[in-house]
Order: C-alpha cells, then structure tokens, then sequence
C-alpha cells in the first residue's frame, strides 16, 4: 500500500504561504496577517499593493527608470505625499508617489484619479441608507478592510454624500422623457410626508413594464397639486391626446385634475380595495365580512348594466340600518365599473381594478425612509420618495396579464372613437 502524505493543519490566524511560487510569496507574507479578518480584509491588503505597483509603473513611464541618467529626462520623481482612494465604502489614506516637472510643476496621475474618484462613495451611501442604515451606525455597515486607516465615515460625511445621491435621483426622475413611452395605464395617488402630500404617478407601458414617471408636493391631494403633477408630465412628453386608463383611490382632487387634463379621453378606474374599505367601515363588525364578499361577487359580473344594478341593490339594502355605508357605495359607484366597460379580461383585473400596483411603489419608497424622523422641508421630501421610487424601479416586474394588454390598448381606442363621434354630433 502506498504511503500517504498526512495533510497540513493550518490556523485561521495562520497562512500557508509555501505553496506559492517565489515571486509571491514575499508580498503573500506581507499581508498574511489581513486574513484573520477574513477573505475580503486580504483582498483590500492584495489590492493596495497592487494599486502600488500600479503607480510605480505610471511614475516610471513619465519619469524613466530609477536611478539611471537620462539628460532628456522630462520630470523626476518628488517622494511621496499622504492622500485618499475609496475602498469599501470609506476613504483610506495611502502615501502616493510625486511627479514634478523640470520647471517644477506637479503632474498629476491618472491612475491615481480613478482609485480616488467619490462618485462611488455617494453610490454606496445612497444604497446603504436606502437600504434603512442610519448615518450612526454607518461605519458599523461596513465591510472589513483590514488595518488601515479610513475617513469619511461620519455622520455628517455621509449625510452630504447622501443628499448628494438623493438630488441627483430627483433630476434625474424630472429629466426622463416621457415621449416614447406607450402607456395604457397611469395609477395616480399621494403620500403623506411629515407635513407635506407627495402625490406620485406610475405608468404602466403597453409591453406591461411599470415606469415611475414623476411626483409633485404640496400640502394635501388638491386638483393644483395634481394638475400640476399631470402638466409636468404632458411637458416632458406624454400626450394628452392619447387615450389611457387612469387608476385613482377615490380623491376628488386626483379626479379633477384628470378630468381637467384629459377630459373624457381618459376613463378612470376607482380602486375597489379602497371602496370595499370605506363601505364596510360604516358597518358593525359582524357584517363586513359578509358585504365585502357581496361587492366582490357584485365586480366580478362581466356585463357592467347587471354589476350596477346588484351593486345599487346592495346599496337599497345597507341604507335603512346603515346610510352612511349606502352613501358610500353610491359615491363614484360607475367609476368602480370601468374595468367592466371595457371588457378587459380576469387576467388583467388583479392589475387595473385597484392601485395596489402604485401602493406597492409607495411602500418601498417609505421604506426607504424609515428612519427619517425629522422631514426639514418639501425639496428633502422629494429627495427621499424620488430615490425610493428609483429604487422600487429596480423591484419592478412585468404585470399580471401583460400579454393580454391589446386588448386594453383595443378597448381604449374604441372609448377614444365614441368620444370624438359624441363630439362630431354635438
């Protein structure tokens, strides 16, 4: 039986550096000690000696070699001086070489500008904050890079890297164009921040791809606020002649701002969740369950005349005992129809029967800002919902349905005949 080579038990604070060839074995050595800290701590020790080496071969190919005479020479080499790079999220300091030129100007490296530029400083704060890390604790989010010395992770470092990313996020949702986009639907709703309405709109594109298209503030769900959100958006391109689905909770500013801008071009749709709700919170207890399934039933009719008229009786039915739920039934009950009208499938009612689609947005974007307990003005509320609805675009899937959008796109078009045969008539 042949002999067996027993193998080396090695220490987690230990590393093997024989089996590596000469040539790196040395510099291996050198930054053994950085694997205690684990595999990410010895790639940032293997990293900086490389950016080194890095720099040594830009400063030999403007200065020449070292130590040898060259009368043609251009600039010399000046020591070295204490600078940053960014690594892991910080700012590490590191000592980088100088170049002067003979008449003493300094020259600038370029590989040197690449490992410190910030931009990805305010990137990675973006994430981490988004993600629900407070400046306190952001150093402590981390990633381990070994023993070396690191800045800009303070709370108030963090805090202008932050702002930083967030009004670039705001520009860059107010500079999208809007004009190639082929939108079959808009959910339109509002947010309440600290003391301010951040009313919000997403679209959603014939292909079935969701698009956060933009956001106004004010104080409450007003027609101006919206009408101003909607001619924002009609500025950076969508068209108003275009025939869309519109998807609102039930607040009459949203619907007279729609109105004001489409006209009856743009057929709209009351969320049913949020009717269900405002019926059954007039009712006792032991009743919603049971009228909630009614105004389920009564939805689900496909033939609209039928639906109201089952709705109207429920309605007859609630309004001796609880006139208030009556009322509230009968408040926009055509609008709660809409999806009806249309003939649009069972497949795309999960989508356009309710807002949950936008609701779902808004709720990532108050996640993103959990931690905010301080909202100083309406320019930092844009700020923050911008950037969380950039980052829910990231979370977006088609919708339920998407292949059967044409025949929404269809039935949109045959609203848009009928209206401008009713005008032709009038």
């Amino acid at each position: 039986m042949g002999k067996r080579t027993r193998p080396r038990v090695v220490a987690k604070d230990e590393l093997d550096v024989s089996a590596f060839p000469d040539q790196v074995s040395l510099a291996m050595g050198e930054i053994a000690a950085s694997a205690k800290e684990g595999l990410l701590a010895l790639s940032v020790a293997a990293g900086l000696e490389v950016m080194g080496t890095i720099f040594e071969h830009e400063v030999t190919a403007v200065v020449g070699p070292k130590g040898r005479h060259d009368p043609d020479r251009v600039a010399n080499r000046h020591g070295t001086e204490a600078a940053h790079v960014v690594l892991g999220g910080r700012q590490v300091s590191i000592d980088k070489p100088r170049v002067r030129s003979v008449d003493g100007h300094e020259i600038g490296l370029e590989t040197y500008r690449h490992f410190a530029d910030t931009d990805l400083l305010t990137e990675i704060a973006l994430g981490r904050m988004l993600a629900g890390l407070s400046t306190r604790r952001y150093d402590a989010g981390a990633e381990p890079v070994g023993d070396v010395a690191a800045r800009a992770t303070s709370r108030s470092a963090v805090s202008r890297r932050f702002k930083a990313g967030t009004t670039a996020k705001l520009a860059e949702l107010f500079g999208r164009d809007l004009s190639k986009l082929d939108l079959v639907g808009i959910f339109v709703d509002g947010i309440g921040v600290g003391d301010h309405v951040i009313v919000v709109a997403l679209g959603v594109g014939a292909g079935g791809t969701k698009h956060p298209l933009g956001l106004w503030e004010g104080t409450t769900e007003n027609a101006t606020v919206c009408k101003a959100l909607l001619g924002n958006l009609i500025d950076r391109g969508l068209d108003p002649e275009r025939p869309v689905l519109c998807l609102i909770d039930g607040g009459k500013g949203i619907r007279a701002a729609i109105k004001a801008v489409y006209g009856d071009l743009a057929p709209i749709q009351r969320c049913r969740i949020h009717k269900t709700r405002n019926v059954t919170d007039h009712l006792p207890h032991h009743q919603r369950v049971f009228i909630a399934r009614k105004l389920r039933a009564a939805w689900v009719i496909p033939d609209p005349v039928k639906a109201a008229a089952e709705l109207r009786s429920i309605a007859r039915h609630l309004d001796t005992d609880h006139p208030g739920a009556a009322a509230s039934l009968l408040e926009g009950l055509e609008e709660t129809l809409t999806v009806n009208k249309l003939r649009l499938p069972p497949s795309l009612l999960r989508t356009f029967a309710s807002t949950n689609p936008i609701e779902s947005m808004i709720s990532i974007a108050r996640d993103c800002s959990r931690n905010v307990t301080r909202w100083r003005n309406g320019r930092m509320a844009l700020r923050w919902i911008a950037a969380g609805m950039l980052q829910a675009e990231k979370q977006f899937r088609r919708i339920n349905g998407y292949r059967d959008l044409h025949v929404l796109a269809r039935a949109l078009e045959r609203h848009k005949e009928v209206i401008e045969e009713g005008k032709q008539v009038a």
